[in-house]
């Protein structure tokens, strides 16, 4: 008995997570379990005066589980709400939001009066912001497009150097089309569009070079100048597969060059960056063309002017190996502002940059170095503060729910943007008095000037770099100019190192590397004393100062 109703005790019901479990028929009775009452849902998506939901009455199951041919044909819940965008009229379809060109008294959501969203928008950012939205799209892609072409990249084609175009084209032609050995060395001070001239022709005669690819090799990326036999090695055998002793590249490679097969066109740039003791890695790439069936094509590419006489007089003594020499000279004033505004014709529509803006830096640029890349940088950043500006502007005009913001017109980079670039970027160094001769800039004027009267007062040959830098300040204060700092003074120097007028000899402490005249005296006083300034400078003497 007790048996018995052990089997026919019930068991205890335990209430489900998931309440839509419980629709299922129980296998014991065979009826479906009867519905839990509707719990009404939060104030927040209450709606109407009947205090009902905004939503179609609730299904029997999670909207995860519904099935379609289940479903009651009822507007869309906002779950299921659709975003269309397009150009024509405003339309309501149950379930859709569309957004199209409207007139302002229409709101730019059309809603079923199940949906949660306000039919009410009239502060939409949509509809009052749209304008400015498209006028920044506007300005954006004028100042973008202008700071693309404003880029120290490889240009499409080089101005302004044309007979140096045509003197390396030559050589290229003359040696490696006819299968002729020889060397050529190219110097400038930097930024002076060496390494840019050469490349841009040598991507124009890639089909006239035929096999003869180039090797290109940038010695300041070496690890020390032993290594340039390595770095040559991989280029010629492959990465990796030649394997041999450090002291052995040179020889192999030798070896290698005076083979049958095709010209071999090597381009070192920022060669003086081989500089060794004795010089003996310069010299044995030197002579490499001048060997027998050498079929070495040599280009090298360094500041210095005269680094073939200078640190490799040996040569001069065999004139075979002497190199080919060309000068690239530093930018003139025009010639700056010609580069700047080619860029600028390949931006469509209005200029951005101002044609007194332009002339500025040009000038600026010219009276110190001569760099084109200083110049495009100073304009390149100059338009990025233009373009921020033009952007405050506009958004906090646009700030405004009820009035449409205006639409000015393009805002140009004028004189104040490019002199708050040079006094920002490079300092007082740079706000300096243009004059004188457009091909030699006028600190570096000033500075032989100043080198000129110390070698006539103290007979000496050479100086001090901070004795020179003193006499210099002196002149500069006496016609009111502002003058570079010691450093600076240190680089002007190596710029006229590099057009032959002076030589260097370095030493641990700056101010005590030694400067002297590697031209007469004479003809320096006779091509200073045509220009006005530094002829009263030369007539007055230090005892004027």
């Amino acid at each position: 008995m007790s048996q018995a109703k052990a089997r026919t005790q019930t068991t205890i019901s335990f209430p489900r997570k998931k309440w839509h479990r419980s629709c299922k028929a129980s296998p014991a009775a065979g009826k479906k379990a009867p519905l839990p009452k509707e719990l009404p849902l939060s104030p927040r998506k209450r709606l109407g005066g009947e205090n009902l939901c905004n939503i179609p009455k609730s299904l029997q199951c999670s909207p995860s589980k519904q099935k379609k041919e289940n479903q009651p044909v009822t507007p869309s819940t906002p779950r299921g709400r659709k975003l269309e965008f397009g150009n024509s009229p405003l339309k309501c379809s149950p379930g859709k939001l569309v957004l199209g060109d409207q007139s302002p008294e229409h709101t730019p959501y059309c809603l079923q009066k199940g949906d949660e969203t306000p039919r009410s928008t009239q502060n939409s950012f949509w509809l009052v912001n749209r304008p400015v939205l498209q006028l920044l799209k506007l300005k954006d892609s004028c100042y973008q497009q202008t700071k693309q072409v404003l880029n120290t990249a490889l240009p499409e084609r080089i101005l302004a150097r044309e007979d140096e175009t045509k003197a390396i084209t030559h050589f290229l032609l003359s040696h490696v089309c006819e299968e002729k050995p020889g060397s050529l060395y190219i110097s400038g001070a930097p930024g002076t569009g060496k390494t840019a001239c050469l490349n841009r022709i040598l991507a124009d005669l890639q089909e006239e070079l035929g096999a003869s690819s180039p090797i290109l090799i940038n010695c300041m990326s070496l690890r020390n100048s032993q290594t340039v036999f390595s770095a040559i090695a991989d280029k010629v055998f492959g990465k990796g597969k030649l394997k041999c002793a450090r002291t052995d590249f040179a020889k192999r490679l030798a070896r290698n060059l005076t083979c049958k097969g095709p010209m071999v066109l090597l381009v070192l740039d920022e060669m003086d960056q081989l500089d060794s003791k004795a010089q003996d890695i310069l010299y044995t790439i030197f002579e490499w063309p001048q060997l027998t069936n050498s079929r070495l094509v040599l280009i090298g590419i360094a500041n210095a002017l005269d680094l073939t006489d200078r640190i490799l007089p040996r040569l001069q003594a065999r004139p075979t190996c002497k190199p080919q020499l060309l000068n690239f000279t530093p930018y003139t004033k025009d010639q700056i502002m010609a580069i700047v505004q080619d860029r600028l014709t390949q931006v469509p529509g209005e200029s951005v940059l101002d044609a007194a803006a332009i002339q500025f830096c040009a000038r600026k640029i010219s009276s110190v170095s001569g760099d084109v890349r200083k110049a495009l940088d100073v304009c390149r950043r100059a338009v990025e503060i233009v373009e921020s500006d033009v952007r405050s502007q506009v958004l906090a005009e646009s700030t405004s729910p009820v009035k449409a913001p205006r639409s000015p017109g393009l805002k140009k980079v004028g004189l104040p943007h490019i002199s708050q670039v040079i006094s920002e970027v490079y300092g007082d160094r740079m706000t300096l008095s243009s004059g004188g001769s457009e091909c030699f800039p006028l600190q570096q004027k000033l500075l032989v000037c100043s080198l000129l009267l110390l070698t006539r007062q103290s007979k000496v040959k050479e100086v001090t770099l901070g004795k020179l830098h003193g006499t210099y300040c002196k002149v500069c204060r006496n016609q009111r100019m502002s003058g570079v700092d010691q450093s600076e003074c240190l680089s002007l120097c190596s710029l006229l190192e590099s057009r032959g007028i002076v030589w260097l000899k370095q030493s641990k402490e700056a101010r005590l590397t030694k400067i002297g005249l590697k031209i007469e005296e004479e003809n320096v006083e006779h091509a200073l004393q045509d220009k006005a300034l530094t002829g009263s400078i030369l007539q007055r003497g230090l005892e004027g100062f």
